[in-house]
């Protein structure tokens, strides 16, 4: 038997295999309405600040009341071309799971309460032969990072797949050769999920997160490390793929926990970061 294929959270939809959402209830509402409809005031509260066709998104991925109006921030700039989006490359760190590479996942769709998201299944057999990419469901099981973007995805654009990559222990190298193996053209995007410092005082993490926005800016991955950004791995991968490109990297958003829905003693920082 292989196990690794059954650890997918196996309902049926036709004859797909789904993953079920692991943190609806917990991190946004697990009711689809009140889901839409947090979702929808979210983006209507954000504003477009970037000019020009975004490729790229660099979003928090907490709970809702606490990351929320921030990764509006950075998903109503896809909203413009909510039609010609066709694909968005998910990268997320993996919280739960230690392991190395860069894991896929052989469902065929992503549940949340909005509904079901397909999985570009002719791309992922694309990097399948990548060093370090390989299928790891319990990477996928419990992962929160990648989830939480999904409904404002459902919400922003009209018909799209995705292909969901959690990363655990890999170099910019390996991250950076998927990127540029998926790059695509307009119809391709992407989603990196990361939250930026963890459980400082107010004043020290919005001082550690302007360190971070202005190396994401100038592109310095190197400067970028653990302490900065829980997905700095898909960060900095990121970043190397689009140092090649010259794309550049702004800051359109940037508070966290004790700006929105927490106290100031300990913070998380969030950031919303777009490249056109």
């Amino acid at each position: 038997m292989d196990v690794n294929r059954t650890a997918v959270m196996r309902t049926s939809v036709g004859a797909k295999t789904l993953r079920q959402p692991a943190v609806a209830g917990r991190f946004y509402p697990a009711n689809p309405d009140k889901l839409r409809k947090m979702v929808d005031a979210f983006m209507e509260s954000a504003k477009v600040s970037a000019r020009g066709k975004v490729k790229a998104v660099i979003a928090p991925h907490a709970g809702y009341a606490y990351s929320g109006p921030i990764a509006s921030s950075a998903f109503v700039h896809f909203a413009q071309e909510r039609n010609a989006i066709k694909r968005i490359i998910l990268l997320g760190p993996s919280h739960r799971f230690a392991f190395d590479g860069i894991a896929l996942s052989r469902a065929e769709v992503f549940a949340t309460p909005c509904g079901a998201v397909t999985l570009d299944q002719p791309e992922i057999n694309r990097v399948m032969d990548l060093t370090g990419v390989h299928f790891e469901e319990r990477a996928h099981e419990h992962e929160h990072s990648l989830e939480v973007e999904l409904p404002f995805l459902q919400q922003t654009l009209a018909d799209f797949t995705v292909v969901p990559l959690v990363i655990g222990e890999a170099s910019d190298e390996a991250v950076a050769k998927v990127i540029d193996r998926l790059w695509g053209g307009d119809e391709t995007r992407f989603v990196i999920s990361s939250d930026l410092s963890h459980y400082y005082d107010y004043e020290a993490a919005c001082e550690l997160d302007r360190f971070t926005a202005q190396n994401i800016e100038r592109a310095a991955p190197e400067e970028i490390t653990g302490q900065h950004a829980c997905g700095y791995v898909p960060i900095r991968g990121f970043l190397h793929a689009a140092q090649r490109r010259r794309l550049g990297g702004q800051t359109v958003d940037l508070r966290n926990s004790g700006d929105t829905a927490g106290p100031r003693d300990q913070v998380v920082g969030y950031g919303a970061f777009v490249f056109s």
